[in-house]
């Protein structure tokens, strides 16, 4: 390979590594990519042929482009809905815009400049890519991309520069043979081989180098808020009906037929007194008409603003019931923040924080970014003990935990079927409860394990239908999902008098050891009951829906499971330290270095100590400690073998540089090193004696004319290095000197 398809490779890697970010990116799809790097390898066929097109031909192209790039943001822009979707509408015609300027500039007759334009490109295709991505797998493009960035340039200055400078000293710069890579005689591999082989190795150095001077401005800036360029309706952004102050029976079977992640969830700190798994609570609805869940107008929200970057919710009486969950949600277009029941205090980067009536909170909505948030949850429930103990009573309007009137949790449709009430009645019996709890416990045992006559399955299939759904799912099909066992298990406890609401939210999801986090799924999506206790004054969860409708693992098993997990632990800690990295980040990680650095000193201290202590018990020294130490490593007897083994070890690594090494030696380095400097010093020699070459004599005619057969020796040498591209060995070299001193010593 000839340098030129070196550096023309190299430069086809970068253009084509702007691109493969862009596709990582989002911002191309698979067809274009692919159209792309067949223009790739069109172009790469046709270098250096007459079927390139010329430069005025090229420019021609861009001009007809222009119109081009104009249509097609228009068509974009006419099937835009919305502001966010009018920004990607441009960002996907510059997309193409760029594509098209490349494939052209690839094709067509090239200089230096077309070159630079071509970097210049791929470098601000790279940039959309930053702007449409927020992936780790976006860092492995970047990374990719910077190295073979590197290599084109170093390669397009060493090809520029070789055609400036000298003949005599391009060699030094680029190898000037067609056969690159091939070996020598000796079955070696040439200088320049050995020299462009190095690039690569240059490259990766300079990368590391940009790296290691990038990564404290990287620690020093915080991420910005969210990806401008983020592509609407992409990621988890896929309209969760589920979550608003409205729901038909059935949205929320439809999100569990997806797999499609939703956010991590990082408990950091185990929950005491819960009584129940982690539920990740989303919205409360309390009116039912038969068909749809709302919520009733009652008490105006609350709003809390940042004091700080901290909320005040709530206060708690035993702190050590707290449970604290760090949120990693992924962008979503619904308002609601999601988190552990009764969340005391939330920090994070909202400007505010709506709690309604019904405990929900709920914040701007984030459809084009991901959001990261810490709660703080009492999640402690009374025992059933305590709650068994309560009065079947109805509670009164006025307690911290009951924001609205109690008769709004037991409002039932007018049109409810009569069956209903009856059916809860006799489950009450027979489970022989006295209490609302156990009557709670009998109705959920009931729905979810075929207790008390119960028999029922849960189904993602939409079976029940007509005017009254839910008496179609108890009495005929007794099949269905979450939402239609929470939506019954919440009507027969109203017919019974006992305040109930349905929420929606969450399951805990598959824990990844690996990120120590739950993953969390649209598959996840649930809704359960909460039941009012007055006296207690606490909304307890209850779940009616049956075990199997409570997916486990989602990752797989074997090795493919084991890479999701690792994969998606990798996604974790991108998004935690990378992508919301914010300056709360900035201060932990200042926190944790300053305490590293307290404990290596104080290690180092310690360590000292322990080593003077050490050397004055050897030695008898009299002050102990540090001093005692110093004292021993300062006398003479510590430092005159310390001072002859550094002067040893110096005049070894002296010797390896070759400072002291001397005549034929070193001439013979100094010549293999140097392509004309020993001729220069024979005509030199022979210009002081009056042999001066003349303008039209060739180095061997001048020779042969001086009659010198040293002369002649040296020259044939000359011929070898200067126009046959040799390198004298060792040997050769040596001969070289001995024959330039017999010339200089005849002056």
């Amino acid at each position: 390979m000839s340098f030129e398809s070196y550096f023309r490779a190299c430069s086809y890697a970068m253009v084509a590594c702007g691109v493969l970010a862009l596709a990582v990116a989002g911002g191309v799809g698979p067809v274009l990519a692919l159209a792309f790097a067949a223009v790739l390898a069109l172009s790469w066929r046709l270098s250096e042929t007459r079927w390139q097109l010329s430069e005025r031909a090229g420019m021609f192209v861009v001009l007809l482009a222009l119109p081009a790039f104009y249509l097609d943001w228009s068509l974009h822009r006419e099937g835009a809905q919305d502001a966010a979707q009018q920004v990607y509408a441009g960002v996907s015609a510059l997309v193409h815009f760029t594509l098209l300027l490349s494939s052209i500039k690839l094709l067509q007759v090239k200089s230096d400049r077309d070159w630079l334009f071509l970097y210049l490109i791929s470098f601000f295709e790279v940039l959309l890519a930053a702007g449409l991505s927020a992936s780790p797998t976006f860092l492995l493009s970047l990374g990719l991309y910077v190295f073979t960035a590197l290599l084109a340039v170093v390669c397009f200055e060493l090809r520029k520069s070789s055609r400036v400078v000298p003949q005599s000293e391009s060699r030094l710069l680029v190898a000037n043979r067609p056969g690159l890579f091939r070996r020598g005689r000796a079955g070696k591999r040439t200088k320049g081989a050995r020299a462009l082989r190095r690039l690569p190795l240059a490259a990766a150095g300079l990368f590391l180098a940009i790296f290691g001077l990038a990564l404290p401005i990287f620690f020093i800036t915080p991420r910005a808020a969210e990806n401008i360029l983020s592509v609407p309706g992409g990621a988890a952004s896929t309209g969760f009906t589920g979550f608003s102050d409205r729901v038909t029976l059935g949205d929320i079977g439809r999100l569990n037929e997806s797999n499609q992640l939703v956010m991590h969830v990082r408990v950091e700190a185990p929950a005491r007194g819960a009584r129940q798994p982690l539920r990740w609570r989303g919205i409360a609805l309390d009116h039912f008409d038969g068909r749809h869940w709302s919520q009733s107008e009652g008490q105006p929200p609350l709003f809390a603003y940042p004091e700080g970057n901290l909320f005040k919710l709530g206060t708690t009486e035993d702190i050590t019931r707290l449970t604290t969950q760090t949120f990693f949600v992924e962008p979503i277009d619904t308002p609601v923040i999601f988190a552990a029941p009764r969340a005391l205090a939330l920090q994070g980067a909202f400007p505010y924080v709506n709690r309604d009536s019904d405990d929900g909170l709920l914040s701007r909505a984030h459809p084009t970014e991901r959001v990261t948030y810490t709660v703080h949850s009492d999640t402690y429930e009374p025992p059933p003990e305590q709650l068994r103990a309560e009065r079947f009573t109805l509670p009164a309007n006025d307690t911290p935990n009951l924001r609205r009137p109690a008769e709004e949790y037991l409002q039932l449709p007018a049109s409810l079927d009569t069956r209903v009430g009856s059916l809860a009645v006799m489950v009450v019996a027979q489970a022989r409860a006295r209490n609302a709890y156990d009557a709670a416990r009998a109705v959920e045992a009931h729905l979810n394990s075929n207790a008390y006559g119960g028999d029922y399955r849960y189904s993602l299939e939409m079976r029940a239908k007509g005017a009254d759904p839910l008496s179609d799912f108890l009495f005929n099909v007794r099949a269905g999902h979450c939402e239609y066992f929470a939506t019954a298990m919440a009507v027969m406890l109203r017919t019974l008098r006992i305040p109930a609401r349905v929420v929606n939210g969450f399951q805990t999801g598959e824990y990844n050891a690996a990120a120590d986090a739950y993953v969390v799924r649209q598959a996840d999506a649930h809704s359960w009951v909460e039941v009012y206790f007055p006296e207690s004054d606490a909304w307890v969860t209850f779940d009616p829906t049956p075990a199997d409708g409570r997916p486990a693992g989602t990752s797989g098993r074997g090795v493919l499971g084991a890479f999701s997990r690792y994969a998606d632990a990798l996604e974790l800690f991108w998004i935690q330290r990378v992508v919301a990295y914010d300056r709360q980040g900035q201060r932990a990680l200042a926190r944790t270095i300053s305490s590293q650095i307290n404990d290596y000193t104080q290690a180092a201290s310690d360590s000292a100590d322990g080593l003077g202590a050490l050397f004055a018990a050897w030695f008898g020294g009299k002050g102990g400690g540090l001093s005692g130490a110093l004292g021993y490593v300062a006398s003479p007897f510590a430092l005159a073998p310390a001072s002859l083994l550094l002067a040893g070890v110096g005049l070894l690594w002296l010797r390896r540089k070759g400072l002291f090494a001397r005549g034929p030696k070193r001439a013979g380095e100094e010549a293999a090193r140097t392509i004309v400097e020993f001729y220069e010093r024979m005509t030199a020699a022979l210009s002081a004696r009056g042999h001066v070459r003349r303008a039209d004599q060739t180095p061997l005619e001048f020779a042969e004319a001086v009659g010198a057969p040293e002369v002649l020796a040296v020259t044939r040498a000359y011929n070898r290095v200067r126009y046959g591209a040799q390198d004298l060995t060792r040997a050769e070299a040596e001969e070289v000197e001995r024959h330039l001193k017999k010339v200089m010593s005849d002056e």
